[in-house]
Formats: structure tokens, C-alpha cells, sequence
């Protein structure tokens, strides 16, 4: 009876080593992104705490989330590496997901409340004239300098403060760049804005179009 007793028992054990092998250890499944999605939404939705999940996806930029960008959904425990850069920029979100002007978004070390924020698709223009019908200044008539940007007036209020992240371009200042909405153009609508480059017309050619994520903030 013993030895039945140890057969079974070594049968039992080996039945779940079986088990357990055949599992997948770090269990994953892909998210493709829509254009209102946050990580902190995500681990809402998928019951995933929002470290593990941003540790799953170490290469996504968390205020650039975009329509169609690939992100790993983590089962089981996900062993990542820590990284070694700290993003300057941190975000407080309400409950609910929606920015209720009490949402913080904190730009090295200062806190800004934001009433809204926009998943734009952002382009660049220049002081040449063949830009500006109206010469080389804003739509109020200030000189054109880095921190305008021109903006659809139905979509982000004209004088707004702003905070855009995502973006990458060499001659902007690494990481965001906080802007006033003081410019508007023909081709402006809806979810776009146009940064203002205080650069050459084929420098400024190099921006192309990117997605960026901008902030409108609370005055």
C-alpha cells in the first residue's frame, strides 16, 4: 500500500511539472491603441497595474500614444529591465480618464493643471514669406519666435498655453516644449497644430508630420 501510495504520489507531482511547463511564463497578448488611449486607462481595462504594464513596454513614450501603435498587454509577470531614464515629464490623472481642470502634468519640476489633451498630428512652418501671407509675425502681429505654434481657433482657443510632448526634431527643446496658440492658417483644422522653426525652410522640411500629444493648460 505504500508504494501505491508513493506511485500515485510521484504520478500527481509529475502531472503538474507538465502542467506548469506547458503554461507560458511570461503570458503577453498585443493591443493595437486608439487615439484616446493612456496607460493608465489600459491597466483599468485589463486589470494590469500600471508599473507592470509600463515595464512591458519600455519603448512607448506614455504621452505619445497613438492610433494603431502596438502595445503589450502582460499575463503573467513580466521581468523587465529598469531604465535608466527618467522622464521629465509625469503625469496625475482624475478618475474617470478625462481631464476635469484638476489633471496635473508636471514639466521639469513645475506642476501645470490641463483642462484637455489632444492627440494631434503636428507639421512646421518658417518665417518665409512664401509661408506668411501677412510677413513673418503671428496672427496678432508679434514677431514669430520658438513657442508659437498656429492652431484650429474651434479646436484650441487662440491664446492658449500648451504643453507638446512626442515629437522629435532637432532645434526644439528635447522632451516638450511649452507654446502659446497666437497663430492660425488655411490649412490648420481640427486635431492639427503647426509649430513655428526658427530655421531654414529645408531644416525645417525635416519635421515632416508627426503625432504629438498636446496639453492645454489651465491659465
Amino acid at each position: 500500500m505504500f508504494k501505491n501510495w508513493k506511485k500515485g504520489a510521484a504520478a500527481a507531482a509529475l502531472s503538474i511539472a507538465i502542467l506548469i511547463n506547458a503554461s507560458p511564463a511570461h503570458a503577453a497578448a498585443a493591443y493595437k491603441a486608439s487615439d484616446n488611449d493612456t496607460f493608465w486607462k489600459l491597466s483599468k481595462r485589463f486589470g494590469v497595474q500600471l508599473e507592470r504594464l509600463m515595464k512591458a513596454n519600455p519603448k512607448v513614450d506614455p504621452l505619445n500614444i497613438y492610433k494603431g501603435l502596438s502595445i503589450v498587454i502582460p499575463g503573467a509577470p513580466i521581468k523587465a529591465k529598469n531604465d535608466s531614464g527618467q522622464s521629465a515629464v509625469k503625469i496625475k490623472k482624475s478618475a474617470g480618464g478625462k481631464a476635469e481642470g484638476n489633471d496635473i502634468v508636471q514639466v521639469k519640476g513645475r506642476s501645470y493643471s490641463y483642462s484637455d489633451v489632444i492627440q494631434a498630428k503636428a507639421s512646421a512652418y518658417t518665417a518665409a514669406a512664401s509661408e506668411n501671407g501677412w510677413g513673418p509675425v503671428d496672427y496678432f502681429g508679434n514677431p514669430l519666435k520658438l513657442g508659437t505654434i498656429a492652431v484650429d481657433p474651434k479646436r484650441i482657443p487662440m491664446g492658449s498655453k500648451v504643453y507638446i510632448t512626442g515629437y522629435n526634431h532637432d532645434g526644439l527643446p528635447v522632451g516638450g516644449m511649452i507654446a502659446v496658440a497666437t497663430d492660425m492658417g488655411s490649412a490648420i483644422k481640427g486635431d492639427r497644430i503647426d509649430i513655428f522653426l526658427p530655421q531654414s525652410q529645408k531644416k525645417a522640411r525635416q519635421f515632416g508630420y508627426q503625432y504629438v500629444k498636446v496639453f492645454v493648460l489651465n491659465k
